[in-house]
C-alpha cells in the first residue's frame, strides 16, 4: 500500500494596508490551495473578493491556535494543501503562525514561504535609522517584570530597535521608552501604505503627549545605536554631571532623578534630597 501523498502548507504574506500590495504568485496560490486558514476570515473575505478568489476557510487565531493546528495539520497529511494567512503581512511575525510551521516540521509536511509585506521591514527602510543592525521585539510584554527586563536588554543592543504598539497603549509605552532608556531618538510610523500613512521622527519626550488618542496601527523604531556608549560614560560621570548631562536634553527633573537612580542603583529619594533645590 503506498503511502497517502501529504499536502503542502503555504505561509502566505498579504497586503498589511493597500490591497494591491500582494505579489502574483500570492493570488496564484490561493486560488490554488484547498483550504485558507485566516487569523480573521470576515478580513481576508474582503481581500478574496477584491481578486474574485473563492476557497473554504478556516478561522486561525491567537486564541484557538492550539487546536486549529492540529486540524490543520490533520488536513494536510491527508493530502490537502492549506495557505495560512494572517490579517496584514507575514504569518508568524507577531501573528499566527509559528506554531503550525513547528508541527509541519515535526510530520515532515512541506512548508512554502510566499513573501511579500511585512510591517516593520517597510518601517525601517522608510525610518532614516541604521538598517545594518536592527533586532524586532514586536509586541512589549505587559508583565511589569518582564517589561522592566525587556527594555534592560534594550540598553545592551546598540542597534536600531524596533517596537509593534496598540495606539490605545502607544502613548504609555513611550513614557516607559523615556523613562527606561531615556530621550533617545525615534521614528514613529502610522498606517503603513493606508491614506493616512505618516512618519514621526525626532526625540521620544516629543511624542509622549501627542499620542494620548492615538488611532490606527504604529510601529516604533528607536535609535539605541550609540546608547551602549551613552550609557557607559554617563555611569562613569558624578551625579552632578549625570544631572547637567541630562537638563541639557531637555530632561524634566523628576525623570532625570530616576535616570540617575538606575545609573547609580539607588533609591530615588536618595538622588531626590541631593537635587531638591536645583
Amino acid at each position: 500500500m503506498k503511502n497517502k501523498i501529504k499536502g503542502t502548507i503555504y505561509l502566505v504574506a498579504t497586503p498589511i494596508g493597500n490591497l494591491e500590495d500582494i505579489t502574483f504568485r500570492a493570488i496564484n496560490i490561493l486560488k490554488q490551495v484547498d483550504l485558507i486558514a485566516a487569523e480573521d476570515t470576515r478580513h481576508t473575505l474582503k481581500l478574496l473578493n477584491y481578486y474574485e478568489i473563492s476557497k473554504p476557510l478556516i478561522s486561525y487565531h491567537r486564541h484557538n491556535e492550539d487546536v486549529k493546528t492540529d486540524i490543520l495539520i490533520e488536513k494536510a497529511l491527508n493530502g490537502e494543501n492549506i495557505a495560512v494567512v494572517t490579517d496584514a503581512g507575514t504569518p508568524g511575525i507577531s501573528d499566527p503562525g509559528e506554531e503550525v510551521v513547528k508541527q509541519a516540521i515535526k510530520n515532515e509536511i512541506n512548508i512554502v514561504p510566499i513573501p511579500g509585506s511585512c510591517a516593520f521591514v517597510n518601517a525601517l527602510i522608510s525610518s532614516g535609522l541604521n538598517t545594518k543592525k536592527f533586532c524586532f521585539y514586536g509586541f512589549l510584554p505587559m508583565n511589569k517584570k518582564l517589561r522592566k527586563d525587556t527594555f534592560e536588554k534594550m540598553r545592551l543592543e546598540n542597534k536600531t530597535v524596533i517596537i509593534y504598539e496598540a495606539p490605545h497603549k502607544l502613548s504609555k509605552t513611550l513614557k516607559d521608552i523615556f523613562e527606561s532608556l531615556g530621550d533617545v531618538s525615534c521614528v514613529i510610523a502610522k498606517e503603513l501604505t493606508k491614506i493616512h500613512e505618516s512618519f514621526y521622527r525626532g526625540k521620544i519626550s516629543e511624542f509622549i503627549n501627542e499620542f494620548e488618542n492615538a488611532k490606527g496601527e504604529y510601529i516604533i523604531l528607536l535609535d539605541l545605536n550609540d546608547l551602549c556608549e551613552e550609557i557607559k560614560d554617563e555611569e562613569k560621570k558624578s551625579i552632578e554631571e549625570q544631572y547637567l548631562f541630562y537638563e541639557k536634553q531637555g530632561i524634566e527633573k523628576k525623570e532625570i532623578i530616576k535616570l540617575i537612580a538606575k545609573n547609580e542603583k539607588v533609591p530615588k529619594n536618595e538622588i531626590y534630597k541631593k537635587f531638591i533645590n536645583y
